[in-house]
């Protein structure tokens, strides 16, 4: 059993926990993610990335998004409780080395947690690391010391303007691509912020790195619910990612097999309501 050892509330829907799991800890690397599961029988199998380890307590932290039925049971979970299942570490780390020029790290949402330690390992291997991350609004915006502490120039965009600038990413990134001596962009985030930082790279051919977040079931191959297309290959996120060549990804592809399981996160939803319901009227 996995021991919850912290947990904190970053945003409304976002929470950060440290799990102690000392051999993931150990072994784990940039990019790298794990699977969890809330109930060791019947539960939903859910990948999150590896936010941060700590080798001398052997904790890992995880950063996720209450929005589906596992997220919000995890949520409503409790330093001291245990999860039955975190297997890791999974997928392929990131290729982290020094670069002649600077590093593009773009991220959106809660995919600034997953960029966090890969922007981390490429600060400590050397290179200048420029960092944009983005938010519906202020109130959604995660990490921003942690990545203040790394970044050489920290750039924030927020939908509404609340904070930063008032805009997308896509608008300073095509900015700093003009400046010029880029060598390398990494992007994680919404599918469809991926899909327009690919585009915005592309005319400066910028090599551009997109971590994807598929569906994904078992995380060793074998049931190939993570697949996506690559360059017209077929490609699993859990064994061959989960960073591929943004400007060879197909993400339109990506965004519709990511919808396909809609219609049962609604009816998990609304069966964990129910449940709710009927335990706050077992205790009045």
């Amino acid at each position: 059993m996995f021991a919850i050892t912290a947990k904190e509330q970053l945003s409304a829907d976002v929470y950060s926990m440290w799990i102690h799991a000392p051999l993931i800890a150990e072994e784990r690397q940039a990019g790298q993610f794990i699977i969890l599961q809330i109930d060791n029988e019947f539960g939903e199998r859910v990948p999150l990335t590896i936010a941060d380890a700590n080798r001398e307590t052997g904790d890992v932290r995880i950063i996720f998004q209450a929005v589906g039925a596992s997220t919000k049971r995890l949520a409503q979970m409790s330093i001291g409780d245990t999860l039955p299942v975190f297997l890791g570490p999974l997928g392929r780390p990131t290729e982290i080395k020094k670069h002649e020029g600077i590093v593009v790290c773009v991220g959106g949402g809660i995919g600034v947690a997953p960029l966090h330690p890969i922007a981390q390992a490429m600060k400590q291997a050397g290179n200048k690391v420029i960092v944009i991350m983005g938010a519906r609004n202020k109130d959604l915006l995660i990490l921003e010391d942690e990545m203040r502490a790394i970044a050489d120039e920290l750039i924030i965009c927020t939908d509404d303007g609340s904070v930063g600038r008032k805009g997308l990413v896509t608008e300073p990134l095509k900015e700093v691509c003009e400046r010029g001596n880029i060598s390398e962009c990494v992007t994680i985030g919404p599918p469809v912020m991926m899909k327009f930082c690919a585009l915005t790279t592309l005319p400066y051919q910028i090599p551009t790195v997109a971590s994807l977040n598929s569906i994904m079931i078992d995380g060793t191959g074998m049931c190939g619910g993570c697949r996506v297309l690559v360059g017209g290959k077929i490609k699993f996120v859990c064994v061959d990612g989960p960073e591929f060549d943004a400007h060879q990804v197909d993400f339109d592809n990506l965004m519709k097999r990511n919808r396909s399981f809609i219609p049962r996160e609604r009816e998990d939803h609304c069966n964990l309501l129910r449940m709710a319901d009927e335990k706050a009227s077992e205790q009045n």
